[in-house]
């Protein structure tokens, strides 16, 4: 585990900073500490227009292999560009789905072909992917999935059938990464593709869910005979499973220390306020915010230990890793509750009608799915009991 930098590596942050500062203007400027949990739908055309204009810099892909076309850095140069975005206050990445999942997944298990065919959009900013993981079914357990697969000889292509629920930002996605079933008789983690879809075709419609926030990046995604090409399933019929787990390897891969930058800005906002509205001096708040600092804290120095042992090539992580995202969502949940106590009564009221709320009220009710999608705290306990301690699988009735 590395908790310092060469003096190439702060001279890099020099250049981040002082590129984002540079940038973070005009048009953009009042992107900054916009789009992230509870605000993702906020300026999608603006976000996306940054996001065109951070290729343009070169900073997209930073972590990406150069022959990919990415700038081929070093962990602590990608931990060093993830903190000085958070700190700058750069917007919430619209292009997350495709440069930190479907980017990787494609470089880790995907086709010549594959790569040639869909990285460049992703590392110009120019086409954004959406995630086709849970279904009304199959939220926490993705071993559950229904949506259907099956290769059309006539047409030479796969046929899509079935429906994906919670999907962030469909309905700005170009491409979906769909993991269906291939074999209809199998269960479990059997008989699964990853299949790659454009959004913009008769078979696929898109249906906003309003979120008790009022916003809707959320989506639900109907499959009726949508298709792709012979060659946009990423490996065989029935290595979905061994795909979709690589690519949960990257989500929790060194972007989590981005994320863990983002909670400091709302930990810091929360003690400001606490601050000026006089809760500060109450000693159980007080506590309640130590206890923030010091748990993340604790998260930043677990993901480095976790990071330390990545297997960059195929998205394997450390056991440690298995308990990142119970730990992260559970702690982004406090956060918000302490921060509408923090606000006291005032937290109560809207900040205009007819229900317009604050940031901080947002965060409050959006932070409660964080403990429930990309599997629940449940899940995520079975996850750690079986795989991390070895501990007997728990029983199922199929």
């Amino acid at each position: 585990m590395k908790l310092s930098f060469s003096e190439e590596d702060e001279r890099f942050r020099a250049e981040v900073a002082d590129w984002l500062a540079a940038h973070l203007t005009g048009e953009f400027a009042r992107l900054r500490f916009r789009g992230g949990p509870g605000d993702e739908h906020s300026f999608p055309q603006e976000r996306k227009r940054w996001e065109q204009q951070l290729a343009k810099g070169g900073w997209t892909g930073v972590g990406w292999p150069q022959q990919y076309g990415g700038r081929g850095c070093s962990i602590e140069q990608q931990v060093i560009f993830f903190e000085e975005y958070a700190r700058a206050g750069a917007p919430g990445r619209v292009g997350h789905i495709g440069e930190g999942l479907a980017g990787p997944t494609l470089m880790a298990f995907g086709t010549p072909e594959q790569q040639s065919r869909y990285l460049p959009g992703i590392l110009a900013g120019s086409e954004l992917w959406c995630q086709g993981y849970s279904e009304p079914g199959a939220g926490s357990d993705l071993a559950n999935v229904k949506t259907r697969a099956r290769f059309d000889t006539a047409l030479n292509k796969w046929v899509i059938n079935g429906q994906k629920v919670w999907t962030s930002l469909a309905h700005e996605a170009d491409y979906c990464f769909v993991i269906a079933r291939t074999d209809p008789d199998s269960v479990g983690h059997r008989g699964l593709g990853f299949f790659l879809l454009a959004m913009d075709q008769p078979g696929i419609e898109v249906r906003p869910i309003r979120q008790i926030t009022g916003t809707s990046e959320f989506n639900e995604v109907f499959f009726d005979d949508a298709h792709c090409d012979a060659g946009d399933i990423v490996g065989a019929p029935g290595d979905g499973w061994k795909v979709a787990m690589g690519l949960l390897g990257f989500e929790r891969g060194v972007s989590t220390l981005g994320q863990q930058m983002q909670f400091q800005n709302e930990l810091d906002e929360v003690v400001r306020i606490a601050k000026d509205n006089g809760r500060a001096r109450d000693p159980v708040i007080r506590q309640r915010i130590a206890k923030a600092h010091a748990e993340l804290k604790i998260m930043r120095y677990n993901s480095l230990r976790m990071l330390s042992g990545q297997n960059d090539s195929d998205g394997n992580l450390q056991r440690e890793a298995l308990i990142y995202k119970l730990f992260w969502s559970s702690w982004h949940r406090d956060l918000g509750e302490l921060a509408i106590d923090v606000c006291g009564q005032q937290g109560q009221l809207l900040e205009a009608a007819p229900y317009e709320l604050t940031r901080l009220q947002s965060l409050f009710l959006f932070v409660r799915s964080d403990t429930l999608y990309g599997g629940s705290n449940q899940i995520q306990r079975n996850i750690i009991a079986e795989r991390g301690l070895g501990m007997p699988r728990e029983p199922r009735l199929c």
